[in-house]
C-alpha cells in the first residue's frame, strides 16, 4: 500500500464509508420485516411495483426491497446476508464490480439486485461461467425470489428454442455466458420474429466477472457454416514444417535499428517465444518457394501458402500436446490454459486447428464459414446496465474501467482471513522444486493437514502425480482428461488428509469445505508449482484457502527453468544464485526475485490486455456495420412497410447506375447511352434509353438521373398492381430484403476476416493497421450496401405473381466456436450387444469370435 492510501484510505473503502448509512438503514427494517406473516411479506412485491409505475426510482425503494429479500432468504434457505454481503449487493445495483474473497457467499449477494432490479419487469441476466453453475444457482438461489412471487428461469445448453424463450421471458434468468452471447447472435439470424428468444438487454449481474470479461474475451463468439475449402495444402506444409531447420536471430533492439545494423538470422525460420510468433528466414523462403515450384512467395496469389507455412512451423514449435490440447478419439482438443479443463467443440481460428490436426495426423476438419461473430467487449457493453463479482479482479481494474465502464469495488471480508501466505521458494533446477514440493505433500500428509497442490500444465499434473506414487501417497488429480469428476473430487479437498492435484482453477464456483480436524492441522494448504502469466490466476488459487475465517497456507515454488522465469529475466536470477553461491537442492528467498517474477507477470498481463484491446479496436468496425445491418432486419421482422425503403433502393441504384457509365465533364452529346443501356436494362426491365437532339444539347447528368429514376417507380408502381393484395407485395418485399441482406452480410464477415489478416502487414509501411482497417472495411461495407440494393431492386422487378416466395435460410449453421461441455447422457446401442460366444447375426452358425467378430 502507498503511502497516500495510508493516508488517505483507498478508493474502495472510500466508496463503502459512503454506503454504509444506507447499509445501516437496511438492517434497521430487519425487525420490522420479521413481523411480517409470508403473504405479507410476498405482497411486498405488487407494492414495489405499483410504486415504480407511480413514479418512484429503484434507489427509492432498495432499503426496504433489500431488507425484504433478507428476509425471504432467511426464511426459506436459512441463510441471512452479512452486513458485507448487502454492501456487494448494494455496488451491484450501482453497476460495478465487487471483488470479494472466495467464499464470502457472492451467490447469496446477487440475490439482492437482481430482485430490485427484476421489479422493473425488463428481465435480469445472472450470467454464470458453466451450465453446472447455472443450473445450480437457479435452482438454490431462484426460491428466493419465487417466494417474494418473482419467475425464475435458467438457460441451459441442452435447450430448444421454445424452451430458452420461456426462460427469458422469466423476470430472472440465469444462463452462461457463451449461450447468452450465441442466442444474440441467433437471434439476429432468424427469419421470423417468433423464432427469436430474447428479450432487451436489460441488466446482468456476471459471476467470476474476470474469467467472462477478461479471459474469455480473447476469442470472439463465432457462429460457422461450412465452406468448401480443400485440407490438402496442411498436410502438405506440416509435411515441408517438419524439413525445415529452426534458427536463432538476434532480435532487433531500436537502437540497432536507428544504427542500421544488420539482423542475423540462421537456419530456415525463427521462434519467438515471448511473441509467440514464428517467421522465416531468407533460406527458408527459398525452400519453400523451391518446394512449390514459385518464384515468389511474397506475391498475392502465394498468401495461402505462406499463411499456411507460418500455421505448421508454430503447430510444431509453439503449439504443445497435453499442454495446449489433446488428442483424443481422433481429435484434437483444446485445453483452456485459465481452467487446465477441455473444451469440446472449440477451435482455433485462422486454420491454426487444422495445422494441429495435420501435424498430430488426425482427420483434418474442413474450413469453416463465419455466419455471425461479435466479442463479449461488444455484447456486454450492449446491455443498459451491467455488474460483476469475483475473487479477483484489482490487477485488471484498467481494463474493467477503459472497455467496460466499470470500477471495482474491493469489499472487506466477513472475517479476518487466518491465512498464511508464505514467501516464493525459488530453486535452481526444476528436478530440484518438484523434490521439494513432493517434500512439503509428505510432511503436511503427515500431519492430517489437506493440499491442494495446483499446476500450470496437465503434463505437470501428472508428473506430480507419478512422483507422489512412488511415495505412497494416496492422492486425486484433477485435469482435463478427468474433468467429469471435478465436483467430486472438489468437494473432497479439504478433508483431512486428502491430497488433490489439479490444473489452475480447480472446480471454480465451488467451496472445498473443511473438517474439524483439517481445521486442527492448520487448514488448507495450497501449494503452487509455477507462477502463471497472470497474478490474478496465482491469487484465484491461494484463495480456495482461508474462506469464511478457516484457518490455511500457501507457498508457491518456483524454478529457473520456469517457462516464465526463463522467457523474462532467467539469466539475470541464474547470475544472482550464482553470486550469492546457492547450491541446487537450497530453496532461497528472496525479495529481489519476488519482485523481478511480478515485474514479468505485469509485462504479460499488460501484453494481453494489449491482445484484447487490439481485438477490440478490430471489432469496433465490425460492431457499427453489425448495429446497421442486424437494425435493418430487425424492421422486416417487426413487421414493418418497407415501402419507403424499398423506392429509395431504386433511386440510389439509379443514380449509381449513372455514375458509373456517365463522366461529370462529357456533354450529352458525348455520353456512351448504349454502355448506360447494358448496365441499366438488366436491373430496370425498361424500354432502352434514348436522347433526342434537343435532349442532347440541353441534358444534364441531375436530368438523366431524374427521367431514369421516374421510369424505375413507374416501372414498380406496375409491378405492384400485378398484385391484388397490397399486403402479398410487402411481404414480397420483407422476405426478398431479408434474403438478400443475409447473403451479403455473411460474405461480408468472410471477406472482413481475410482484410483482417492480411492488414498487419499495413504497420510494416509505418500505417496503423486498425485506422487501414476501419477505411478499407468502410469502403467494403459501402460496396456491400450498394449491392444489396442493386440486388434487391433487380429480384424485386423480375418478380413474377405465379412464383412461390418465401422466407428461408441462407446458410445452415453448422456449429460454434465453444461448446460449454455440458454432460450429455451416455449414448445407447442401437441394437443389443453381440459377446464372443454368441452365435454370430450374420447367421453363418458359428460363434461370433470364430466368424464377424474376428475382422
Amino acid at each position: 500500500m502507498g503511502l497516500a492510501q495510508k493516508l488517505f484510505g483507498t478508493q474502495s473503502s472510500k466508496e463503502i464509508k459512503r454506503i454504509m448509512p444506507l447499509v445501516h438503514k437496511i438492517e434497521g427494517l430487519r425487525s420490522q420485516m420479521m413481523e411480517l406473516s409470508d403473504e405479507e411479506l410476498r405482497g411486498k412485491t405488487m407494492e414495489f411495483k405499483k410504486r415504480l409505475a407511480d413514479g418512484a426510482k429503484l434507489d427509492d425503494l432498495l432499503p426496504e426491497a433489500y431488507a425484504v429479500v433478507r428476509e425471504a432468504s432467511r426464511r426459506v434457505l436459512k441463510m441471512e446476508h452479512y452486513e458485507v454481503q448487502i454492501i456487494g449487493g448494494i455496488i451491484l445495483h450501482q453497476g460495478r464490480i465487487a471483488e470479494m474473497r472466495t467464499g464470502e457467499g457472492k451467490t447469496l449477494v446477487s440475490t439482492l439486485p437482481a430482485y430490485l432490479n427484476a421489479l422493473e419487469g425488463k428481465g435480469v441476466h445472472i450470467v454464470t461461467v458453466n451450465d453446472y453453475l447455472a443450473k445450480r444457482d437457479a435452482e438454490w438461489m431462484g426460491q428466493i425470489h419465487e417466494f417474494l412471487g418473482l419467475k425464475v428461469g435458467v438457460v441451459l445448453n441442452s435447450m430448444e428454442p421454445k424452451e430458452r424463450r420461456e426462460a427469458y421471458d422469466c423476470d430472472i434468468t440465469y444462463v452462461t455466458n457463451n449461450e447468452l452471447g450465441f442466442d444474440y447472435l441467433r437471434d439476429n439470424m432468424v427469419i421470423y420474429k417468433e423464432q427469436m428468444v430474447l428479450r432487451d438487454l436489460h441488466y446482468a449481474i456476471v459471476d467470476e466477472v474476470d474469467s467472462v470479461l477478461i479471459d474469455e474475451a480473447r476469442t470472439p463468439l463465432i457462429i460457422s457454416g461450412q465452406s468448401g475449402k480443400s485440407t490438402k495444402l496442411y498436410e502438405v506444409c506440416d509435411y515441408l514444417a517438419q524439413q525445415l531447420e529452426r534458427g536463432e536471430g538476434t532480435e532487433m533492439t531500436k537502437m540497432a535499428a536507428i544504427m542500421k545494423e544488420e539482423m542475423t538470422e540462421t537456419g530456415d525460420f525463427i521462434v519467438n517465444e515471448k511473441e509467440k510468433q514464428v517467421h522465416l528466414t531468407e533460406q527458408g523462403v527459398e525452400k519453400v518457394e523451391k518446394y512449390f515450384k514459385i518464384e515468389n512467395l511474397a506475391d498475392p496469389e502465394n498468401l495461402e501458402i505462406q499463411h499456411n507455412m507460418i500455421l505448421a512451423l508454430r503447430a510444431h514449435n509453439l503449439m504443445f500436446r497435453d499442454k495446449d490440447y489433446v488428442v483424443k478419439d481422433d481429435e484434437v482438443l483444446i485445453v483452456d490454459e485459465f481452467t487446465g479443463r477441455i473444451m469440446p467443440g472449440r477451435r482455433y481460428s485462422d486454420g491454426l486447428h487444422q495445422a494441429i490436426e495435420a501435424k498430430e495426423h488426425v482427420k483434418i476438419k474442413r474450413e469453416s464459414k463465419t455466419l455471425a461473430t461479435i466479442t463479449f467487449q461488444n455484447f456486454f457493453n450492449k446491455f443498459d446496465k451491467k455488474a460483476g463479482m469475483t475473487g479477483t479482479a484489482m490487477t485488471e481494474e484498467k481494463e474493467f474501467r477503459d472497455i467496460y465502464g466499470m470500477d471495482v469495488i474491493e469489499i472487506p471480508t466477513n472475517k479476518p482471513v487466518r491465512r498464511i501466505d508464505h514467501d516464493d521458494a525459488v530453486y535452481k533446477t526444476r528436478r530440484e522444486k518438484l523434490h521439494a514440493v513432493v517434500e512439503d505433500v509428505v510432511n503436511s500428509h503427515a500431519k492430517g493437514q489437506p493440499v491442494l497442490v495446483g499446476t500450470v500444465t496437465i503434463e505437470a499434473s501428472e508428473e506430480l502425480s507419478a512422483l507422489l506414487k512412488k511415495r505412497g501417497i494416496k492422492h486425486s488429480v484433477l485435469n482435463a482428461k478427468f474433468h467429469e469428476l471435478e465436483a467430486e473430487i472438489v468437494a473432497d479437498a479439504g478433508i483431512h488428509g486428502a491430497v488433490t492435484i489439479a490444473t489452475n482453477m480447480a472446480g471454480r464456483g465451488t467451496d472445498i469445505k473443511l473438517d474439524e480436524e483439517s481445521k486442527a492441522a492448520g487448514g488448507l494448504k495450497i501449494i503452487g508449482t509455477e507462477r502463471h502469466e497472470s497474478r490474478r490466476i496465482d491469487n484465484q488459487l491461494r484463495g480456495r484457502a482461508g474462506r469464511q475465517g478457516d484457518p490455511g497456507e500457501s507457498k508457491f515454488y518456483l524454478s529457473l527453468e520456469d517457462d516464465l522465469v526463463r522467457l523474462f529475466g532467467g539469466e539475470r536470477m541464474l547470475s544472482m544464485f550464482n553470486a550469492l553461491k546457492v547450491p541446487d537442492n537450497e530453496e532461497i528467498q528472496h525479495k529481489m526475485l519476488s519482485s523481478a517474477i511480478e515485474k514479468a507477470q505485469k509485462k504479460i498481463e499488460g501484453n494481453n490486455f494489449g491482445i484484447r484491446k487490439n481485438l477490440l479496436e478490430y471489432d469496433r468496425v465490425n460492431n457499427e456495420q453489425r448495429e446497421i445491418i442486424y437494425s435493418e432486419r430487425r424492421r422486416v421482422l417487426d413487421g414493418e412497410n418497407m415501402r419507403d425503403v424499398i423506392m429509395k433502393m431504386i433511386s440510389d441504384t439509379a443514380e449509381n447506375v449513372v455514375d458509373m457509365c456517365i463522366s461529370d465533364d462529357h456533354s450529352a452529346a458525348e455520353w456512351n447511352i448504349a454502355e448506360l443501356n447494358q448496365v441499366l436494362i438488366p436491373i430496370f426491365p425498361m424500354q432502352p434509353i434514348e436522347l433526342d437532339e434537343n435532349q442532347q444539347k440541353h441534358f444534364h447528368k441531375a436530368d438523366l438521373k431524374q427521367m431514369i429514376k421516374q421510369d424505375a417507380v413507374k416501372l414498380y408502381e406496375a409491378k405492384e398492381a400485378e398484385f391484388a393484395n397490397p399486403e402479398q407485395i410487402r411481404e414480397i418485399e420483407r422476405v426478398v430484403l431479408l434474403k438478400i441482406i443475409d447473403k451479403h452480410w455473411m460474405d461480408h464477415i468472410d471477406d472482413m476476416d481475410q482484410l483482417r489478416q492480411g492488414i498487419g502487414l499495413q504497420s510494416l509501411g509505418q500505417r496503423d493497421p486498425v485506422v487501414e482497417y476501419r477505411m478499407a472495411g468502410y469502403d467494403m461495407f459501402d460496396q456491400m450496401t450498394a449491392s444489396i440494393q442493386e440486388d434487391t431492386v433487380r429480384l424485386l422487378l423480375h418478380i413474377r405473381q405465379e412464383q412461390k416466395v418465401e422466407r428461408e435460410e441462407v446458410a445452415k449453421v453448422t456449429g460454434t466456436n465453444r461448446d460449454d461441455s455440458v454432460a450429455k447422457a451416455p449414448k445407447k446401442r442401437d441394437e443389443k450387444k453381440v459377446y464372443p460366444n454368441d452365435p454370430c447375426p450374420c447367421g453363418s452358425g458359428k460363434k461370433y469370435k470364430q466368424c464377424c467378430g474376428r475382422k
